[in-house]
């Protein structure tokens, strides 16, 4: 039984919009999170080796940085592979979720920034339609990440 809301036909174009963007995972998973650490500075606060960086410049650079980068764009393909099995899905959501609330204690607003940024990328990159497209993936992943918050007792 699925709780997902997508129809087969969203979930093919989701992963067509998401592959193009996850052909590059580490120098796009970058470029997210620099835009976000730029853009909403108080992000970097939950990244004491980020903190000291000014510069977006310093920031691309930066191997932590960059592998984190591509950390965040790994576990997304994870999700976008699982789809249509919200067990799987949630599989890899779950301690996702569970483990930045518990021991990282990062804001659940910040996926939502995240994924707007994504979607951004997306749209500057591949234009409007792919990121219609992905917006629905984007929206599963952050309504069950705040519930999983929600059990955590955010």
């Amino acid at each position: 039984s699925s709780t997902m809301s997508l129809s087969e036909a969203e979930v093919q174009s989701a992963r067509c919009a998401w592959e193009k963007i996850y052909v590059d995972p580490e120098d796009n998973g970058t470029a997210v999170l620099v835009r976000m650490f730029t853009e909403h500075p108080d992000t970097k606060s939950y990244f004491t080796h980020f903190k000291g960086m000014d510069s977006a410049e310093e920031m691309k650079q930066s191997d932590q940085v960059r592998g984190h980068g591509k950390k965040v764009f790994s576990a997304i393909n994870d999700m976008v592979q699982h789809l249509e099995n919200s067990e799987a899905f949630l599989g890899i959501v779950t301690p996702l979720g569970k483990k930045h609330a518990t021991q990282l204690k990062i804001d659940p607003k910040n996926f939502r920034i995240i994924c707007d940024i994504i979607l951004q990328l997306m749209e500057e990159k591949f234009g409007g339609d792919s990121k219609a497209s992905f917006e629905k993936v984007t929206n599963e992943i952050c309504t069950h990440l705040n519930n999983i918050y929600k059990e955590e007792g955010w």
